[in-house]
């Protein structure tokens, strides 16, 4: 591990089911609807709206799926008025959970989140109690025989990237969200391919899981990612990569 949760990055790397592409689509919806709500429809001067609709490419989600999202959001066509809200808590070993929803029904999500993490042992907890915990970053992750290391480093650091790390099989590009998309422009021009590139939560620190607690903590974010009003979920915790199937 490379000193934080590689959740994400594993998560890409095995690929979704057949049985997991429906509900992957399902978020990508409503991410790119409530971007084009609250940013306007045109991707080119909405970065929010460009990046879910890179992110609806890169699943292989239709055109017109996410041209109906789109004018959901601007108001053409009739849609769901989704809510952004965040959760809270914690899991086993203690380690730390943050969770955006998108919910056409607060009272339903909380409840619904609330229930999975005490059934998995964990709680939710106040606002703030962990949020402290992760901080707001670009992040862009390639695999070793993807790429030239050198070309990597350069390409990423005279874009403006924060820093570039490495574990056994890949390198990551972190930056500070306003940089994000220079420095991802600059790695596609370089033809540079990669398997995640997302502003996301990274956790200062990580709590390492190791048995019965790993296994419990992958299920729990299994689940919590099943859950139709959660959005994203992010953790602290250090989960071996054999775990996640």
């Amino acid at each position: 591990m490379s000193g934080h949760s590689k959740w994400s990055s594993i998560k890409h790397k095995k690929g979704a089911t057949d049985a997991k592409r429906g509900k992957i689509f399902s978020k990508l919806i409503k991410e790119i609807t409530v971007a084009a709500r609250m940013g306007g429809g045109d991707p080119a001067s909405n970065p929010r709206l460009r990046t879910a609709i890179q992110a609806g490419k890169n699943e292989n989600m239709p055109k017109d799926n996410i041209e109906r999202a789109i004018k959901k959001g601007t108001g053409e066509l009739e849609g769901v008025n989704y809510e952004e809200s965040v959760y809270e808590g914690y899991g086993p070993g203690g380690a730390a959970i943050y969770i955006e929803s998108l919910t056409d029904n607060k009272n339903r999500a909380v409840a619904d989140i609330r229930h999975i993490l005490t059934k998995a042992g964990g709680n939710l907890g106040s606002n703030g109690c962990v949020a402290w915990m992760f901080e707001t970053k670009g992040y862009i992750v390639v695999e070793h025989n993807a790429v030239d290391e050198e070309l990597l480093m350069e390409t990423a650091i005279d874009s403006g990237a924060e820093d570039v790390r490495e574990d056994e099989s890949t390198f990551e590009v972190i930056t500070d969200p306003q940089d994000f998309e220079q420095v991802k422009t600059a790695v596609e021009d370089q033809s540079i391919p990669y398997i995640v590139a997302e502003i996301t939560m990274l956790p200062q620190s990580t709590v390492d899981l190791k048995g019965n607690e790993a296994e419990q903590m992958v299920k729990l974010m299994e689940t919590l990612e099943d859950c139709d009003d959660v959005q994203k979920v992010y953790t602290n915790a250090d989960i071996p990569e054999d775990l996640v199937v």
